[in-house]
């Protein structure tokens, strides 16, 4: 007896999922493609679902997209692919769109910083919408005038210019951080910033000092690259006054530059000088001593992103709030030294 994806049977149709579900043609279109909330029950479009899963049915995306006019395929732009973080962004952002018949395309901006050139002959044609991090924003202008449903991820959530915004609790992460070197003891403090124009570092900056308002804090920014921490982080340890007890930074790279600076100058970690990252990327417990560092839930930014995308696409509201991030303590940081 030969299934419907047995060699030689018959390719199912959605009239064949109809009937077996007992439903119309338009209902196992609404279903099948994620617009029937609202208009079907869940039972009805378990039933549809549960039809094609028998049926072996897969809908002709090439025709349906030809019909309704629309590509499937969103633009991820991020500002490198070389930064761990943004690949795991991405992870998140492809799975939920395999589950709806999406791709998701990767858009670089160049060094990570500036615009790049629009990489479709015409973006309105090529795509059904943007996800964007605030760190790639220049990227963007290559897509002005488009009319693309934008999703920013990580980014002002005042700036009218995007249909929807996916947050991390950022401030609540430096919060947790201060909270946690405070209670080792420590009063003398460098922020080791990064010198990349974001809202999401000025928001860093922003928690930074709110909590320490009573603490000796200095500011000293840096690039996003080990050997220019190293050598701002070299600056701040032996610049004149008391040396600083924590070295507070933007970035794990730039806390694994602190932790080299400091073993240059013969000072030990967590001994004489605490350090702490941010992101919890691999380099965290590459380094030794590991990072303590703020957790950011890359792979969940990416999925949340992709989903307020597809709610955007159906007419509907994005899920609210900001994800929550988590501090890591570990042996970089330990009690001020005397």
């Amino acid at each position: 007896m030969q299934t419907p994806e047995s060699p030689g049977s018959a390719r199912p149709t959605s009239r064949d999922v109809a009937r077996a579900a007992g439903v119309s043609q338009a209902t196992v279109s609404l279903v099948l493609g994620d617009k029937w909330r609202g208009r079907v029950s869940e039972r009805t479009a378990e039933a549809v679902r549960e039809a094609a899963r028998t049926l072996g049915y897969r809908p002709n995306l090439a025709a349906r997209n030809l019909r309704l006019g629309r590509t499937r395929t969103a633009l991820l732009v991020v500002p490198a692919l070389t930064n761990e973080f943004f690949a795991r962004v991405y992870t998140g952002a492809a799975t939920v769109a395999a589950r709806h018949g999406f791709g998701v395309v990767l858009y670089p901006s160049p060094d990570g910083v500036g615009p790049a050139k629009d990489p479709f002959a015409s973006a309105r044609a090529a795509l059904d919408g943007i996800i964007a991090s605030s760190m790639a924003a220049d990227a963007l202008k290559a897509f002005h005038g488009t009319d693309l449903p934008l999703v920013m991820l990580d980014s002002d959530p005042s700036d009218t210019g995007a249909a929807a915004h996916v947050n991390l609790d950022i401030a609540d992460g430096m919060r947790q951080v201060t909270a946690h070197l405070r209670a080792l003891g420590h009063r003398r403090f460098v922020h080791l910033a990064s010198a990349v124009p974001s809202w999401t570092f000025d928001v860093r900056a922003a928690a930074l000092a709110t909590a320490l308002t009573d603490a000796d804090v200095r500011t000293v920014r840096a690039p996003l690259d080990v050997d220019g921490a190293r050598a701002a982080a070299e600056r701040a340890l032996t610049g004149p006054g008391p040396r600083p007890t924590a070295l507070i930074c933007d970035d794990d790279v730039l806390a694994a530059g602190a932790c080299k600076a400091a073993r240059r100058l013969g000072l030990r970690v967590p001994e004489d000088v605490s350090v702490t990252g941010f992101d919890d990327l691999a380099l965290a417990t590459a380094v030794e001593p590991e990072l303590t560092t703020v957790r950011l839930p890359a792979e969940h930014i990416g999925e949340r992103g992709m989903a307020a995308l597809l709610a955007v696409l159906a007419g509907d509201s994005p899920d609210p709030g900001d994800l929550p991030v988590t501090l890591v303590p570990r042996a970089s940081s330990g009690p001020a030294p005397a």
